[in-house]
């Protein structure tokens, strides 16, 4: 009997995952995108209105001045973020008694829920309760209050993400350094290379692989972050901390526009589409050059 038989249904293990993530994902997907060209005004009552939402949705002031909070929110957490993650992951022992401890309490960030960590990080920053906040008021003496201050806002949620998001990038950039053969490094030190010398030309580019998949991550989460801004700031003080998914949630939910919120959830949808795929193309063309090179 061929053997690629019996290879190729190994297949039929991701068909439950594929049709989990056809109903999940494609089928809203698609209602989605056939309400964005209604107006709806009832479940029996439709009508067809062409690019209108489209236009009106691309036009909105509020959308684009979200858009670019959005925008500087992600930008400068994953400027943070990065670095800072593989800074971490260059500190971890490579092995020992300690590693494991290390990689657990590491982990812990990601395996609390997001709307916990809006919760944790909302009583963290009180003035009167919570340490953050009581650290910088009364023993800094610096003015902080993310419930009246743009910028203590920004602050609060910056540091809350970065508390939240750096272990990944930390744990992925762990992985891929372990996968490094021990023989890069004994030529390394053979050469008299220096450690910035084995990190620029050993680690940084055997890295590349593990950081594209945790820079279209970390863009992907952060440039959709709901729960937590909505639980420390609500929004505010304003508008000063309104992203995108809360603008969204306004039109679909508060203001019951389908229409409306179908265009915006499609172009939203492409945007980070187009953005991720960019980071890939860019980042695998660099490092397929630096390889060739």
């Amino acid at each position: 009997m061929d053997s690629r038989f019996h290879t190729n249904r190994a297949w039929l293990l991701v068909l439950p995952a594929a049709l989990l993530l056809f109903f999940n994902a494609l089928v809203p997907f698609m209602a989605v995108i056939n309400y964005s060209f209604q107006e709806v005004y009832s479940p029996t009552a439709h009508l067809f209105v062409g690019w209108e939402h489209f236009v009106d949705v691309m036009h909105d002031p509020d959308i684009l001045k979200a858009l670019g909070r959005q925008s500087i929110f992600t930008a400068v957490t994953l400027a943070i973020e990065i670095p800072l993650g593989i800074a971490v992951s260059l500190t971890m022992p490579r092995g020992g008694r300690w590693s494991g401890l290390i990689l657990v309490f590491l982990a812990l960030p990601l395996m609390v829920p997001w709307n916990i960590v809006g919760f944790i990080w909302e009583v963290f920053g009180r003035s009167d309760i919570g340490l953050l906040g009581n650290f910088v008021n009364n023993t800094l003496g610096i003015h902080y209050n993310y419930a009246t201050d743009g910028v203590s806002a920004w602050v609060t949620l910056i540091l809350m993400d970065i508390w939240h998001w750096t272990s990944l990038v930390a744990l992925l950039s762990y992985a891929g350094l372990c996968a490094i053969p021990g023989a890069f490094y004994q030529a390394a030190r053979i050469d008299g290379a220096s450690r910035l010398a084995v990190f620029r030309h050993i680690e940084l580019p055997k890295l590349k692989g593990v950081l594209t998949i945790a820079l279209i991550l970390r863009f992907i989460y952060s440039f959709k972050i709901y729960a937590a801004p909505f639980l420390i700031t609500g929004g505010g003080p304003g508008d000063a901390t309104t992203f995108l998914t809360q603008i969204l949630q306004i039109i679909a939910i508060n203001q019951l526009n389908v229409g409306r919120a179908g265009a915006f959830g499609a172009l939203y949808f492409l945007i980070i589409l187009l953005i991720s795929y960019l980071f890939y193309i860019l980042l695998t063309r660099s490092g397929t050059v630096g390889e060739e090179g």
